[in-house]
């Protein structure tokens, strides 16, 4: 087996979910899913499907979403696995939802963070065996850095004041 990395493009002002998935139904429920979690949520999603003509499956509502997402999965290339791309949402809006597809196997990443996909590939195909989701820790927490993620959740919403 030959192991490799794939960096995913990830525009200024996106967020990713990769994941692994099952079934060629995936693209149309995916889609439901992200219009119904947050119906105002730009995204592009491709799937790689893994038998019979085995295409890059997509859809979304931004073409330029659906443009990178395709892109993604032309490079890593690996059967069944599927990205979503998304503007004016968060992985944290959609990724419960996203785990409760019935086709939905596997998560590997939802992020915003450079990403490297981890890749195996045999003379079958390719799959991902994992992924490289930022950068290292650069030291510990200290309390004004507890305090600039406070503030910080407070900023987008997800923490009250005080």
């Amino acid at each position: 087996m030959n192991v490799s990395t794939v960096s995913l493009e990830i525009p200024e002002g996106c967020n990713i979910i990769l994941g692994q998935t099952h079934f060629i139904k995936t693209v149309e429920d995916l889609y439901e899913i992200m219009t119904g979690q947050v119906p105002g949520a730009k995204f592009g999603l491709a799937f790689c499907e893994a038998s019979g003509p085995c295409l890059i499956r997509h859809d979304g509502n931004d073409a330029a979403l659906v443009e990178g997402a395709v892109r993604n999965m032309e490079k890593v290339a690996a059967g069944h696995s599927f990205i979503i791309m998304m503007q004016e949402a968060f992985p944290i809006n959609v990724l419960n939802a996203v785990k409760q597809c019935p086709e939905v196997c596997r998560i590997f990443c939802a992020t915003a963070n450079p990403v490297q996909a981890v890749i195996g590939e045999t003379d079958q195909g390719r799959g991902i065996l994992g992924v490289i989701d930022g950068f290292s820790p650069k030291g510990v927490e200290q309390e004004k850095d507890k305090a600039h993620r406070l503030e910080f959740l407070r900023k987008i919403g997800y923490k009250r004041g005080g």
